[in-house]
């Protein structure tokens, strides 16, 4: 026993619990919300509003929601799993009937003066949801072809409920963040074999039904494949945001233009430069440096949680972690290969950094959660 395990066991439960918190994640988050600031600050140029001072207040009161959602014992976490699922869902079906219109897409759910985003909270409960159904299923039927399509199930319907709103980019980190889980559980890598396949002949049959009766992708997410296989076709149109992004990050060198010297997004070259596109305008003004920084402070986040995850002897602990790290890896892998021309525009913002509130809050509620795996790691009683 170590001394401060030894002394923690003297303490109220309470104060332990605060002793026992994963303090470099906390540290390691503030770093992360601090690029944000800063880069939202210089967007703005050189004023703390619009973006810069709400994005503050958002990140304080989400390390707030991190705090208590730490301390709460897994158990409930793990009772309530089910329920925050079927919330989800129920929350995206209301969407698809009640939700609002914003840029050509519904979202968003109005209730009184909030405005949810239920597709957010989805990333989180289909995780939890997965954790909570493998914890309770027998290790012997983990790669039976029943309970592997029951998994599948409860990933892929919220999935396919925000694809319908059109929002292919979180539903891709939906599907993809139960993936993680089910993997993590020990399902056989034959199955994933299968789905790689069936995913080639997916996108296969998306590209074949363009222009048909059947098509199966909205007009725009076409264009949006076409500027990624050749920015080049649409410069002003589709192909527009890759076009700006790829000179922003050429310009930005090893060292970049300076702080508040970037051009593309001052001079309004850069659409989203405050959300979608911020990485960019990182990189236009810190260059190779700064954006390699934010990489490796997100990269040391992914290795402090999955640290929690081997550690814990509670398996639904220590899927629901791997579910949530892998998921975030997802969040800012996607955006970053996004902006770089390496993968599809598909509006994935930079978790933490992007100007947001739903995101941001979400994440937050994660990270609470692997710290509550962290502190009630069969050392606390409940």
């Amino acid at each position: 026993m170590s001394y401060l395990e030894y002394n923690t066991k003297r303490m109220p439960a309470g104060l332990a619990k605060v002793l026992y918190l994963n303090w470099p994640l906390v540290a390691l988050l503030i770093a992360v919300g601090c690029y944000g600031f800063v880069m939202l600050y210089s967007i703005a140029g050189g004023s703390l509003h619009p973006w810069a001072e709400p994005q503050m207040k958002r990140f304080a009161f989400g390390l707030g929601i991190m705090f208590v959602v730490a301390f709460v014992p897994l158990w409930f976490w793990r009772s309530i799993a089910g329920l925050g699922y079927v919330v989800a869902v129920l929350l995206l079906l209301g969407v698809e009937f009640f939700g609002s219109v914003g840029m050509g897409a519904k979202r968003w759910l109005e209730v009184g003066p909030l405005r949810l985003q239920p597709s957010e909270l989805a990333k989180i409960t289909t995780v939890m949801a997965l954790a909570a159904y493998y914890d309770w299923l027998d290790l012997k039927k983990v790669s039976h072809p029943i309970w592997v399509v029951l998994a599948a199930v409860i990933a892929l319907l919220p999935a396919f409920l925000v694809l319908r709103q059109p929002d292919l980019g979180t539903a891709l980190l939906v599907a993809l963040g139960g993936g993680v889980v089910i993997f993590a559980a020990g399902v056989h890598w034959g199955y994933f074999a299968a789905l790689i396949g069936s995913g080639v002949a997916l996108v296969t049959t998306v590209m074949t039904s363009r222009g048909t009766d059947w098509q199966l992708l909205k007009d725009y997410q076409f264009r949006r494949i076409d500027a990624f296989l050749d920015p080049s076709l649409d410069p002003l149109g589709a192909g527009y945001h890759i076009n700006q992004s790829m000179i922003a990050l050429g310009s930005g060198g090893w060292s970049g233009r300076g702080f508040m010297e970037g051009t593309q997004a001052r001079l309004n070259f850069l659409p989203e430069k405050h959300t979608d596109f911020i990485f960019t305008t990182l990189a236009e003004e810190f260059g190779f440096v700064g954006a390699s920084s934010l990489l490796l402070l997100y990269l040391m986040l992914i290795g402090v949680c999955l640290l929690t995850a081997l550690r814990t002897t509670n398996r639904f602990a220590a899927l629901m972690v791997m579910g949530i790290v892998g998921t975030f890896f997802l969040y800012f892998a996607v955006n970053m290969a996004m902006v770089m021309g390496l993968a599809p525009v598909v509006g994935v913002p930079l978790p933490l950094v992007s100007y947001g509130g739903s995101a941001m809050i979400v994440i937050m509620v994660g990270f609470g959660l692997v710290q509550s795996a962290h502190i009630h790691r069969a050392r606390l009683p409940s």
